[in-house]
């Protein structure tokens, strides 16, 4: 007869490669490996929300620094430019003021 690979057998290696860089007993071990790899699956969920939450702070910083140049703040700037009607995202305007100045510059002075 040939041999059988058992289901759990799969499964313990499946984890245990997801643990291959872990240090001591959860690299070896399979009940220490799978709860230090649902750990780290919560911690890598909780880490993509907070770069964004990180990304969008930062692009806010560098914008209040970019239009206070110009004599305004930050939250002057995105009122004025939604009652201009000037939809570009905070992204692609703290990309511009720091890459481009004369564009960022255009801008400031349409929204004044």
């Amino acid at each position: 007869m040939t041999r059988v690979k058992s289901p759990s057998s799969k499964k313990h290696r499946k984890i245990l490669k997801l643990a291959k860089g872990f240090r001591n007993a959860p690299r070896r071990r399979f009940r220490a490996a799978n709860e230090a790899v649902l750990h780290a699956g919560q911690y890598a969920y909780n880490g993509r929300k907070k770069k964004k939450r990180d990304l969008k702070s930062l692009w806010i910083i560098r914008l209040n620094a970019a239009v206070r140049e110009y004599g305004l703040n930050y939250s002057q700037f995105i009122a004025k430019l939604k009652k201009a009607k000037i939809e570009i995202d905070r992204k692609i305007l703290a990309d511009i003021a720091v890459t481009d100045p004369e564009s960022f510059k255009q801008i400031v002075e349409k929204v004044k």
